[in-house]
């Protein structure tokens, strides 16, 4: 398994401004990496780490338990952070991440469906109680609804090409593995854009994986609680994304709560103060040090909000 390597972790870190008796909450668990350097940094302080992936839970947990026990996990969807906060008797966080991408270990870990390039059931859930699997949306979904999929959650150039021959495929037996798709998206390219650099199957595959996890509608959700949950005066919220549709919705939000917009006609109105500030007014991308080593932090982008 390769071991997975947290993206934009100094600047994250730096940027949560962590204090040593501060309640951390890093909403996107994974294999512990961001939560390890948070928890080396408090001393009364806790942190708890959130993850809708058992498997994620337990491997963290034995890594962190090397570093402290200020911590506690919670196997949950990030998208109940008002419950987690109440059940656990946390007023405000100091501090809250999110990192957005789908862990090493699960790309890795072929039997999850996630890749492209592993052989494996078409699964993609993140959460394994979620009952909806890429394999029912492949099989199941129409022709229009897998075309929207693709082309909204994926912006695939080739969406009607391959939500048809997907389509066409499933009459004759259902399209059970992640290679079988691959096949059929394969075959819906022309040949010049299967000489381009890439993965031709990466952009359908985000997009189911996307559609699995509800991903989009889930963040939403998160980033307004996520707002609420901080502490005033200083709170911080840290978030990174991998494509453009997350970073978008992020940066929307961070910009509807920090930034007051001004009036067209000069007419002296009261703008209301704001409640939060933006620290970073365009993103944090990973440098060339970190690119080296980590080719998953190309599309990184971190933006970081704090509450005033």
């Amino acid at each position: 398994m390769g071991k997975h390597i947290p993206v934009l972790l100094n600047e994250t870190i730096t940027g949560l401004n962590i204090k040593p008796d501060g309640i951390y909450v890093d909403l996107t668990l994974g294999r512990g990496g961001h939560s390890g350097e948070i928890l080396k940094k408090l001393q009364k302080g806790h942190l708890y780490g959130v993850d809708q992936d058992e498997v994620a839970i337990e491997e963290s947990r034995r890594y962190l338990e090397t570093i402290s026990n200020n911590f506690t996990l919670i196997h949950k969807n990030f998208s109940f952070l008002d419950e987690i906060m109440e059940e656990n008797q946390i007023e405000y966080a100091d501090g809250i991440l999110m990192d957005l991408g789908v862990s090493s270990p699960q790309f890795d870990e072929g039997d999850r469906g996630f890749s492209y390039r592993e052989d494996a059931r078409l699964d993609m859930r993140m959460d394994q109680r979620n009952p909806l699997t890429a394999y029912d949306i492949v099989n199941s979904y129409s022709l229009d609804e897998i075309f929207k999929i693709l082309r909204g959650y994926g912006e695939e150039k080739f969406a009607y090409s391959i939500a048809k021959n997907i389509v066409k495929a499933r009459e004759k037996a259902p399209i059970e593995t992640t290679f079988q798709l691959v096949e059929i998206i394969k075959r819906s390219k022309p040949m010049k854009e299967l000489a381009k650099a890439g993965h031709p199957a990466k952009q359908s595959f985000q997009a189911l994986r996307i559609a699995v996890n509800d991903e989009l509608n889930v963040l939403s959700i998160a980033l307004n609680k996520a707002l609420k949950a901080l502490r005033p005066h200083g709170g911080r919220l840290a978030v990174i994304t991998f494509h453009s549709l997350e970073d978008r919705i992020v940066k929307n939000v961070f910009k509807d709560a920090a930034v007051s917009e001004g009036n067209r006609y000069d007419i002296p109105i009261k703008v209301t103060e704001k409640e939060y500030q933006l620290i970073t007014r365009k993103p944090i991308v990973a440098d060339e040090q970190e690119l080296e080593i980590n080719h998953r932090s190309i599309s990184a982008k971190l933006r970081i909000i704090e509450r005033k």
